[in-house]
């Protein structure tokens, strides 16, 4: 049965490794090729220029504060999503009062809940984008609408043309339309979980808290971990909602400006494509020590039941 099993594994395996080297691989070759030339993006005319472009990046004021705010999205989105991805899963499946022949159950009528949390999901990230716009204007917004409505006019807000609010209310648009799909996948985990440990942790004397750290949290771990890298490649681009709800875009006075968008920028605005590719050589970098930290931090051994 040996015989020839490597000649036909190379055989399934030549296909999907050609298509994924050509589509994949290949782009970022390319791009980082085109980082050390002065390519303007619309002419096929350039030359290589060496480190210029890298030494430009180092100096750039723009780009680092961009650099800032995306590390900022970085350690808030992704904390802050799962956070309440965990906490409303753990309630939906695990919260809920004892019923009949169950001393664990989750709230009633949780399977409707979790349609509404998946809701926004649904909607594309633009359409998201351009409700909260809406939502965010200073004059018929809904949030200064209804703190005038019950009398706080005290604290109605210029919320995106306010610098130092800016990145916050986009960070709070990013948690919004991202929380739910978490909270159907951590759902779907802690349904696997045999109700057996919950029911032998109560009678041990734990409650829901120590149950869900105990428990919930260390079953789930993988899944965390992973979800954990992919919003923080969602907080690393941001582009979207910074350029459509965004004063500029990317302002007020540069507070949401962030490597995504700068990118597009350099590219669309400076005709840069070659400074625009060092930045996006900047961001794969970037992307690649957050995924190996959270990898490394987050290695455990590995729980089975």
């Amino acid at each position: 049965m040996q015989h020839g099993k490597y000649r036909f594994i190379a055989g399934f395996l030549a296909l999907p490794v050609i298509l994924y080297a050509v589509f994949v691989i290949s782009p970022f070759v390319q791009a980082i090729y085109y980082s050390f030339t002065d390519w303007t993006g619309l002419s096929s005319d350039f030359k290589m220029v060496g480190f210029k472009n890298y030494n430009w990046l180092l100096h750039d004021d723009l780009f680092w504060k961009a650099v800032g705010h995306n590390i900022v999205l970085l350690l808030v989105v992704p904390l802050v999503t799962l956070g309440l991805g965990l906490f409303f899963a753990f309630m939906l499946n695990v919260g809920g009062r004892g019923r009949k022949n169950s001393a664990i159950s989750g709230v009633r009528g949780s399977g409707l809940y979790k349609v509404i949390y998946f809701f926004p999901q649904v909607l594309s990230i633009a359409i998201v984008a351009l409700l909260f716009q809406f939502t965010y204007n200073p004059r018929n917004g809904a949030i200064n609408a209804f703190l005038g409505g019950i009398g706080l006019e005290s604290l109605q807000q210029e919320w995106l043309a306010d610098p130092k609010l800016a990145l916050w209310c986009l960070m709070a648009v990013m948690v919004w339309s991202n929380v739910g799909f978490y909270v159907v996948l951590f759902s779907a985990g802690m349904s696997s979980i045999p109700k057996d440990f919950y029911e032998a942790a109560l009678l041990d004397g734990a409650n829901r808290i120590k149950t869900f750290f105990k428990i919930t949290l260390p079953l789930l771990w993988d899944t965390v971990q992973t979800g954990w890298i992919y919003m923080g490649i969602i907080a690393l681009d941001a582009f979207a909602v910074v350029q459509i709800m965004t004063v500029g875009p990317g302002g007020p006075a540069d507070s949401t400006q962030v490597m995504g968008y700068y990118v597009y920028t350099k590219t669309f605005h400076d005709g840069q494509a070659g400074r625009a590719t060092t930045i996006g050589v900047a961001m794969l970098i970037v992307t690649l020590i957050f995924a190996v930290v959270v990898t490394r931090l987050g290695r455990r051994e590995r729980l089975e039941y």
